[in-house]
């Protein structure tokens, strides 16, 4: 649960602090004002030699920080701006804050802060300052969301015009849907109500199957259907997507085939349906039948093409439904095989990122959260395509998350344990060969 007491927090700048000393006094306030001084001091001891060496001298978090364009970032803060000022909590502040607490692990807010407080000297290189965490609290409650899914937006067309093809021959582009919930508490978050004394949200996702990335990510209540938030989807034409039976309706089936896009989905089980023709199939593949079948919606008829399949290696018997009728059965068979890749992205990012516990309750500070978290997933997928990292993206969150603030090339940590060994053995080769 998160708690909603933003005001009982230890916070890193003195008016903050003592506001909140003066209001609530005890010992643990008091020992929390000395151990606030002792940063101060500490802070205030920094010679400027050593914050320029820090300059220097580029954390794994600031070479992080450094793959989103500051000048774009900028651009896009002034356009969401709202007009009210932070004094020196900028957004890019509070970016990055959001941004460490998804990479480091962090648990809540105060868990958080705490960390980059610890790490002050770190910090100033990165040009950032250690905030209170109400200020923390009250940015993200009351700047806009929007901004950081704009951000998103602007990332994944980067990321996309780097990444790699998809594993069919075909050129079309490959989208799968589907959605994962979110339980909330719905005491912490009543905007959420679900279900009798439960809370929840829904993410809504397209993932691109070139490379794995999410191109569409939208928040709703979880009482919201999956086949109602499809249709604002504007997908590039002659795309293929793939969807399983929640989404499917008959009328946007129509819409689809018009606009020129194609879809496999799995034919549910009280479908009713004339076959039309029977073409011949390899059931040595494990395609089992390929018709053409009519089925009627709304007194029209909607022409689509049904294939059986059983799987050789569970024995386990699907009915696939498509409007493509030129690519072969056991192609549509293995896209829809593909549609398990948007389990595993959710999976990865609800292991590796911040998605079960939110660093406060207000609407727009959970999706301030998600989408920051979906930013950091396209950094990393970023990373990866540019430098050809051979770990998977979850090694990649595993090993930034005790990296963070060490003082070496970023690269660095995402080679294979035996490069740095191979390298030495290769040297001894090359003297041993010259001697």
């Amino acid at each position: 649960m998160v708690s909603q007491d933003f005001g009982m927090s230890i916070h890193f700048l003195g008016e903050g602090y003592l506001m909140d000393m003066f209001d609530s006094p005890s010992k643990r306030k008091m020992s929390e004002f000395s151990s606030f001084c002792d940063m101060q001091r500490m802070s205030n001891s920094l010679h400027k030699k050593e914050i320029s060496d820090m300059a220097h001298a580029n954390t794994i978090f600031h070479q992080v920080l450094s793959l989103i364009p500051r000048t774009e970032f900028e651009a896009l803060a002034k356009k969401y701006s709202t007009g009210r000022a932070f004094r020196s909590f900028s957004r890019w502040n509070q970016f990055a804050c959001l941004l460490f607490i998804h990479l480091a692990g962090r648990q809540s807010m105060r868990d958080g802060i705490r960390s980059l407080g610890a790490n002050i000297r770190q910090m100033y290189h990165l040009g950032l300052r250690s905030v209170a965490r109400s200020t923390f609290a009250d940015a993200n409650s009351k700047r806009p969301a929007e901004f950081f899914q704009a951000i998103f937006g602007k990332l994944y067309q980067r990321c996309s015009s780097v990444a790699p093809g998809h594993k069919f021959r075909f050129k079309a582009k490959l989208y799968s849907f589907d959605s994962s919930v979110i339980k909330l508490c719905l005491s912490a978050f009543p905007w959420a109500s679900y279900r009798a004394k439960r809370g929840g949200l829904k993410i809504h996702t397209v993932l691109d199957h070139d490379g794995y990335l999410p191109a569409f990510v939208r928040v709703t209540n979880a009482r919201l259907h999956d086949s109602k938030m499809v249709k604002m989807l504007r997908l590039p034409k002659g795309s293929i997507a793939v969807f399983d039976k929640a989404y499917i309706n008959y009328s946007w089936f129509r819409t689809l085939s018009a606009s020129g896009l194609f879809f496999v989905t799995r034919l549910k089980t009280n479908a009713v349906y004339k076959v039309l023709k029977r073409n011949p199939v390899r059931k040595s593949t494990g395609v089992t039948s390929d018709h053409v079948i009519v089925v009627f919606s709304q007194d029209k008829e909607l022409h689509l093409r049904r294939v059986g399949y059983r799987d050789p290696e569970t024995g386990k018997f699907y009915e696939f439904l498509t409007n493509h009728l030129n690519l072969s059965a056991k192609t549509i068979a293995d896209i829809y095989k593909e549609r398990w890749q948007i389990e595993t992205f959710f999976r990865l990012i609800k292991q590796n990122l911040r998605l079960k516990s939110f660093v406060g309750t207000s609407e727009n500070a959970v999706l301030s959260q998600i989408y920051v978290a979906m930013i950091a997933y396209l950094m990393l997928a970023w990373l990866k395509f540019k430098s050809s990292v051979a770990f998977s993206l979850q090694e990649m969150f595993q090993l930034l998350q005790v990296n963070l603030f060490d003082r070496r090339e970023m690269e660095d940590i995402f080679k294979p344990p035996d490069a740095f060994h191979d390298n030495i053995n290769n040297d001894y080769r090359l003297l041993s060969y010259v001697a």
